[in-house]
Formats: structure tokens, sequence, C-alpha cells
């Protein structure tokens, strides 16, 4: 989109000037008939030079103030009005009514066919009043207070003005159907919103600076005490109990003499060799499988593992001794041998001690 160029009387605070005006190779038929309809005086519109000179002294006469839009706006601060029961009465008293006028400065009908106005001093005047009278009060008593307000509100006026001066409506150059006698004309086509928004935009509220930030302490949970209530054990550590492996009843060699048969005994004996004997592995890392292959002083073998609770009144001499397999095979089957084939008044000659 190329730049839109506005003559130098569009800028702030220039003084009013001479409308720029640029028209196109062929007049548009709707722009004949409105300068034909607001000449008093006939004019001849054959050509283009003389709708642009016609247009030109149109819009250059001061009368030829444009009324843009109209404003209703506050008489007075908002604690400093009245309250009434009628709705009526309470906005006659307390409001305004402002029109804001403007002048055209621009009208370019080849590249961008638009017209651009630009509000009168009066209007500007009407409006920085009103700013600095009422809404600058207003937004200063919704806000806190903070050791820069004061100029805070100052700026915010001054920004005011120099917006209000630099203020430009721009729109379609079918605007100039509006256009009456002397050059004095008014919007058409629901315009005048646009311009009332646009205006209503340059009153900015006032900003404070953001609050300093606050320090806000980390709240952490108290440890509930084992005295405090909550689950009861807790704090209590968990036991692991340990329970020996599970072995054959018929693997492990009986400490005392069974209720059988010395029959059986003794057959049960005698039919089963060193090799079959399955012991269960030592409890210590320095117990060894007993052998008698060597001619060394005997070894001996760790009793098994059982379930029943430790007691400490008991020693190696009170734990029952057995003999070995290898020895009980030696013997001769007799009646000499008691029990089972085995001679128990005997034990002590066989008795070797646990290794602990």
């Amino acid at each position: 989109m190329p730049p839109v160029l506005l003559p130098a009387s569009a800028a702030a605070f220039a003084p009013r000037a001479a409308p720029n005006v640029v028209l196109n190779t062929k007049v548009d038929p709707w722009l004949t008939a409105t300068l034909k309809r607001i000449n008093r005086v006939k004019r001849p519109l054959n050509s283009v030079p003389q709708h642009f000179r016609c247009l030109t002294e149109t819009l250059s006469s001061p009368s030829a103030i444009w009324s843009l839009c109209s404003l209703m706006l506050p008489k007075a601060p908002e604690a400093e009005l009245q309250k009434n029961e009628n709705p009526l009465v309470e906005a006659l008293f307390n409001y305004q009514m402002i029109i804001v006028e403007a002048y055209i400065v621009h009208v370019d009908m080849v590249s961008q066919n638009e017209v651009a106005f630009k509000l009168t001093p009066e209007t500007i005047e009407s409006l920085v009043e009103y700013h600095k009278d009422i809404h600058s009060v207003d937004t200063a008593a919704a806000t806190w207070n903070w050791s820069e307000k004061e100029v805070q509100i100052k700026k915010l006026q001054d920004d005011f003005v120099q917006a209000a001066n630099r203020f430009v409506y721009r729109t379609n150059a079918m605007a100039l159907e509006g256009l009456e006698e002397d050059g004095a004309g008014e919007l058409l086509c629901g315009r005048s919103e646009e311009v009332r928004s646009a205006i209503m935009g340059l009153f900015l509220p006032l900003l404070p600076p953001p609050p300093p930030p606050r320090v806000v302490d980390v709240v952490r949970p108290t440890p509930l005490l084992p005295s405090s209530t909550g689950v009861e054990n807790w704090w209590q550590p968990t036991m692991s109990h340990s329970y020996p492996n599970t072995m054959d009843s018929w693997r492990i060699v009986p400490s005392s003499p069974q209720t059988t048969s010395a029959g059986d005994s003794s057959s049960t004996w005698a039919t089963m060799g060193v090799n079959d004997m399955q012991l269960p592995s030592p409890s210590s890392s320095f117990s060894e499988t007993y052998t008698t292959d060597c001619d060394s002083p005997p070894e001996y073998y760790s009793a098994p593992m059982t379930t029943a609770p430790y007691d400490p009144s008991m020693t190696a001499a009170s734990i029952p001794q057995l003999p070995l397999p290898s020895t009980v095979l030696q013997q001769q089957c007799s009646a000499s041998m008691g029990y089972g084939g085995f001679d128990w008044a005997r034990y002590q000659d066989f008795a070797l001690p646990f290794a602990m």
C-alpha cells in the first residue's frame, strides 16, 4: 500500500489553509450532481478544471465546517454529579453535549479515493478542557496514590493535547455527498460512529506503576512426631521375617530314636550306602564335607537348620550328638546293637562335636 501523503495543513498545530484537491481525468457523475446542488450561482461544470476550481473554492470557505459527530460528556467529576430520581432531570443537570467539528484538508480521488478531516481549534479546546477538568480528576480518583502520581497526570494531559491536534479522520471520498451550501456538511452512512469511537479512544486511563514484589514466606508443613495423632506405626521399623528353606523330612538325620521296629531300622541303614546319604549344606562357610579318603583326623559336619527358637541356655554339650552313618555300617547286625540294631549305650564312643 503506497504511503498516504497529507498536506502541511494537516500537521499538528498547523493553521488552516486551502484543501489539497486531486481529481481524476474523468469526474464521477455523483460529484458533478453534488456541486450543482450546493451552488447558488450556476457555474459551468463541463471539464475537470472547472470541477477542481468549484470544489476548492467551496471547501476553502470559512463557513465550510463539517459536523462529524456529537459527544455526551459529564459536566463535572463523578463525585460532584447531582443525584435525582428522574433520569431525564439528572441527565440535563449533569451532562453536556460537545459537537465535534472539522474542516477538509485533503481530497484524493485518484490513488486513495479518500477525504481527510482535521478538528477545528474550538473543538480541540473543548476536548482538552474536558480532559483536564473532568477526565483527569476521575481517573486520578480511581487509582491509588504514589510519589509521582501528579507528574503522570500532567504527562497524560500533555499527551492528550498532542493527540487531539494530530487527529485526522480519513474516510471514503463518497462522504462529499453530505456537502451542503457554503461548504458545510455532515457525515452520512454511519460514519459518525467511527469518529466518536476514534475520539473517545484518545481518553486514556491513568496507569499506576506496578506494586513492589511481595516476599512470600514458604510455609513448610511441620513433620508429625511419634506422639502426635496420625498413623500409629508409621515410625516403627518394618520387621523382616526370614524363614529357613524347607527340606524334605527324609533328608534330615534324626536326632532321636524313632518308634520303628528293629528290623526296619537295620534294613534302612544296611541298604543305604555312604554315597546315597544326602545331608544339608553346612551353615558355616568354614565347614567342609566329610570324607574318609585321607588319614587326617576326622572332620565334622554341621547340624541342620531347624525352626526351633534359640535358647541361650543351651550349650554344645546339651545338643544330642549322632554317629556318622559310615561308622554305623561297620558294626555287625546282632542283638547287642540294642534298639534298631545299634547299641545306644556306646554312643559316647562315637560322639563328635558339631561345628558351630
